[in-house]
């Protein structure tokens, strides 16, 4: 069993988006204004922005 939390993955967001336009950044922060925890973290092997959550997803 591991310590680790589970980890959702929310919403996937490409990494080239508009210059000054930060999609992923803005989708976590209603994440956590809803009280779901939620950040944002690399995927370098898709180029992709993720929004995860270390708990299950809210729904």
């Amino acid at each position: 069993m591991s310590d680790q939390p589970a980890r959702t993955v929310l919403k996937r967001f490409p990494a080239a988006g508009p210059y000054g336009s930060w999609p992923a950044d803005d989708f976590a922060a209603q994440q956590q204004a809803q009280g779901q925890p939620a950040r944002v973290v690399m995927d370098l092997s898709s180029d992709q922005f993720l929004v995860i959550a270390d708990s299950p997803a809210l729904r």
